[in-house]
């Protein structure tokens, strides 16, 4: 079962520590509110089943942290968690990856190799952003998950494995089938339970709480004593759209507890992952802010990038078509722009 901690008591300014939800496998989500606990029931009715999982939201929401609670939650929570993320992975390497290969398979296979399916066995493998593997691996994969076998590579028996599969997605990927980027059979095989995590835009009640216990893990984890953040500060963090999530807002507390010059931390403390200043990005008009051109074009861009991303479902083969650019040049933008 998940248990849940009460408040801590620690004052600290601006912020009250709200209650988190422990996971075995020291796993702490973070949020109290309504849509966060709609995640939480998701978590503990499917967590001790064998059900495969889709986990559905934006970059940075916490799609990793969910799947690991339902790992550790469940019967098989202390057999191995392997996690594939199958966005750092290019898809010449993946299938080895996954399936693992015999000596000589490839130039370079000096000795055998088990792949992440014979890892996981007897326990969860988690596939991060499978929206990404191209047809000719999902093929594959599909197979695998469907028959729990496949051969690794360069190889001539067939391989059994028990088993679960976890997979996350910030895609739509119902809108990937349609567009034929994504197979339905696959789909289906995955979608057989849905957790749907909102973005912190759609959850700012949660701000408090998430911020509070990033000033406790990185004031131990840099020896400061940053007490919390002024009025000034707290309302620019409530009125930011948070594009990056709880990922950026994390990034944010650590980067400003290292550079805060007190024990309170102001406005000028706080910075985008970009270098902007986080009040530049509050207006919706960042011509009328006192910056730089190249600072004006690159707010300006992030917005135009964002709201195609936003209107398309997040959707990046869609939204590079309405942009007027290919998809790899789209991918350098969101990473440029801190749009991940």
């Amino acid at each position: 079962m998940i248990r849940r901690a009460s408040a801590q008591k620690d004052t600290v300014a601006a912020f009250q520590p709200g209650e988190k939800l422990q996971i075995k496998g020291q796993v702490n989500i973070i949020g109290n509110s309504p849509a966060m606990q709609g995640v939480y029931k998701d978590i503990g009715r499917v967590a001790d089943s064998n059900a495969t999982v889709l986990i559905q939201g934006e970059s940075g929401t916490g799609k990793d942290l969910v799947a690991r609670a339902i790992h550790f939650n469940s019967c098989r929570g202390n057999k191995p968690f392997i996690k594939v993320n199958c966005t750092n992975l290019p898809d010449s390497l993946l299938e080895s990856e996954l399936f693992g290969y015999e000596k000589g398979a490839f130039t370079g296979a000096g000795n055998q190799k088990k792949g992440k399916f014979e890892l996981a066995h007897q326990g969860t493998i988690f596939f991060d952003e499978i929206g990404e593997i191209s047809l000719s691996t999902q093929a594959k994969l599909l197979r695998a998950i469907q028959e729990k076998e496949f051969d690794r590579v360069g190889g001539t028996s067939t391989i059994k494995v028990d088993v679960r599969i976890l997979a996350a997605t910030n895609r739509k990927l119902e809108q990937s089938v349609k567009e034929g980027e994504f197979r339905g059979d696959l789909f289906f095989r995955l979608n057989v339970v849905n957790i749907y995590i909102p973005p912190l835009r759609e959850r700012k009640e949660d701000i408090e709480a998430l911020v509070a216990f990033f000033l406790a893990k990185y004031n131990n984890e840099f020896n400061r004593q940053v007490k919390g953040f002024s009025p000034e500060a707290t309302k620019l963090l409530m009125n930011y759209a948070w594009p990056g999530n709880v990922r950026e807002l994390e990034n944010l507390c650590e980067r400003a507890i290292i550079m805060a010059r007190g024990n309170i931390i102001v406005p000028e403390d706080l910075e985008l992952s970009s270098g902007n200043k986080i009040q530049s990005l509050s207006s919706s008009n960042p011509s009328e802010q006192n910056l730089p051109l190249k600072q004006i074009v690159a707010d300006v861009e992030r917005q135009v990038i964002l709201k195609a991303l936003e209107e398309n479902n997040w959707c990046r083969t869609t939204a590079a078509k309405v942009l007027g650019i290919n998809r790899r040049s789209l991918y350098s933008k969101i990473k440029e722009l801190g749009l991940e």
